[in-house]
């Protein structure tokens, strides 16, 4: 009988060892499949014969111990390997990687399977699937507002390729810089008159030039000398003018009185040099709010070439500050606003905010303005800001609905300031938009799938759920790279991305099989070694048999 147990324990050892050769060779083939886990086995001895049993030592004899004799192995376990498969970017953006223990669920048929490969694609349908048979990614769907719904419910994830999204029309629009606080006034505050009259001429003598209004707007002045009936006396008439030519006030300083300063220079007699030192000599148009001083004391007069010439604050450009933005009406077509920023005193400027008459029904600017104070320190408080509620309406061309358009100059130092940085205003933010078609998809680290749409916008879509277990070696393959649940596995506890389950996701990446091909060769060695030596042990006990048979003869 002892012969018989040596052999049977050879045969043991052979199929065991050809256990462990059928799994070294299931990883080896398996050295390239994405998500794979490689197994490992581990043996066991079987049952042990008793020749003799122990025993207890005595006050006058010692133990002994008990005699056994092996009656083979056994293969104790077939483990997986659920260590962490290195990434290989693929640049797809349905293929996924997970980083951590939570597992992909993949629905087929009306049952759920467990998966960590993540080469996934979108079917016809728009669902997200298994590019090996056609489970459908399980998950959450956004609403129409963008929102994952909460809770842990499960559902296929399905993108609609040809989801638009409706124009938003812009309600409020968030403008932020700075106005430099030592900037010069906007408006025009002196036009100085120099040059000659030339006396042996009637006249009348005429000179122009560009003035401006509180608001930056540009005008048109015309100042006229005309020669009176009395010798060497001129009436001064002024006139201001819009861009189209059209009078918009008129004025006269008079009379200008030229005298001889017995040196044969001719020029204005005290009176006349009086006019121009008191209030006759403003500009003044409160409609629209034009106010500058004229100066003509530098005028002359004498037989010489007429050289009149005239200039507003030495021909400087009007302190304007502008900014623009595109807002979009309620059928989504654009409209350019601009924000202009005029200086009218110390820590006070006028706002104006308008859109071209090519954006409105009735082909007008359609324009809103207000004042806007600043504190001492260069901030601003809301109750400084007229009026309180500022806002630009108008009616977009095309048949969209009124656009009402509320601006928000912000408050404190953020929004618009005043310091003696540069002046420069833009628009933060509008928050409307185009209508728009999707373009392109995200899968951020945390499961969220980002819908991209022609217009630049962004909206969440779905997010996709993975499952961990209690004991992942509890469950068992189907095949495809999927996994279902059995008996010691635990139930599914399905979970968000993140810190909830420990893992997160990388999209445009695979992530790789965990078979070490060093190791699984070794395992191979020492299997091959293992199957060698039981079949030694069989032919041994063959002989041996024959040898017992032999004694017969």
């Amino acid at each position: 009988m002892a012969l018989l147990n040596s052999l049977f324990a050879g045969v043991s050892g052979l199929r065991n060892h050809q256990a462990m050769m059928d799994v070294i060779g299931n990883n080896i083939a398996n050295v390239n499949t994405i998500g794979f886990k490689s197994s490992r086995v581990t043996f066991s001895d079987t049952f042990n014969q008793f020749l003799k049993a122990g025993t207890n030592p005595t006050d006058t004899s010692g133990g002994t111990n008990s005699f056994q004799i092996g009656l083979g192995m056994k293969v104790n376990s077939v483990d997986r390997n659920w260590n962490q498969g290195t990434f290989e970017r693929t640049g797809i953006i349905s293929d996924l990687a997970l980083q951590g223990p939570g597992m992909f669920v993949l629905k087929s048929n009306g049952e759920n399977f467990y998966s960590r490969a993540g080469a996934f694609t979108f079917d016809a349908d728009g669902r997200l699937v298994s590019s090996q048979n056609g489970a459908i990614v399980q998950g959450k769907v956004a609403n129409s507002d963008g929102a994952i719904p909460p809770g842990n419910n499960l559902e296929d994830i399905i993108i609609d390729t040809n989801l638009k999204l409706p124009a938003v029309a812009t309600s409020q629009i968030k403008w932020g810089g700075n106005l430099k606080s030592n900037a010069v006034l906007t408006r025009t505050e002196e036009v100085v008159q120099r040059g000659n009259i030339n006396s042996s001429l009637p006249g009348p003598f005429v000179s122009q030039t560009s003035v401006y209004n509180e608001y930056g707007e540009k005008y048109n002045l015309k100042v006229t000398y005309t020669k009176t009936a009395n010798p060497d006396e001129y009436d001064l008439d002024w006139e201001v003018l819009d861009e189209d030519g059209v009078s918009l006030g008129t004025g006269q300083i008079t009379p200008l009185q030229f005298v001889d300063d017995g040196n044969g220079n001719w020029g204005l007699d005290a009176a006349s040099l009086a006019l121009f030192n008191g209030v006759n000599n403003r500009v003044n148009i409160p409609v629209n709010n034009i106010d500058f001083k004229l100066n003509a004391t530098g005028i002359s007069q004498n037989s010489t070439t007429s050289t009149l010439s005239i200039s507003a604050d030495g021909n400087r450009q009007p302190n304007v500050v502008t900014g623009s933005v595109t807002v979009f009406d309620t059928l989504g077509t654009a409209h350019q606003v601009t924000m202009k920023f005029t200086k009218i005193g110390d820590n006070q400027w006028t706002w104006t905010a308008s859109v071209p008459g090519t954006s409105t029904e009735n082909g007008q600017v359609a324009a809103a303005t207000g004042t806007i104070t600043f504190n001492a320190d260069g901030t601003l408080s809301p109750e400084n800001i007229a009026p309180t509620n500022p806002q630009l309406s108008f009616l977009p061309k095309g048949g969209a609905n009124p656009s009402i358009i509320d601006l928000d100059f912000g408050s404190a130092f953020a929004g618009v300031t005043q310091t003696s940085a540069s002046s420069v205003v833009s628009a933060l933010s509008q928050n409307g938009s185009a209508s728009a078609t999707l373009s392109n998809m995200n899968i951020d680290q945390y499961g969220n799938i980002v819908g991209i749409f022609t217009n630049g916008n962004s909206k969440t879509l779905a997010q996709l759920m993975v499952s961990t277990f209690a004991n992942l070696n509890g469950l068992i393959s189907n095949g495809d790279n999927m996994y279902t649940a059995y008996a010691n596995s635990g139930e599914p506890r399905i979970g968000a991305l993140g810190e909830e389950t420990g893992t997160t996701v990388q999209s445009g990446a695979l992530e790789q099989s965990n078979v070490d091909l060093s190791e699984e060769f070794t395992r191979m060695i020492v299997s091959q070694r293992g199957f060698q030596a039981n079949a030694r042990v069989i032919t041994t006990a063959d002989t041996l048999l024959q040898e017992i048979t032999s004694l017969v003869r």
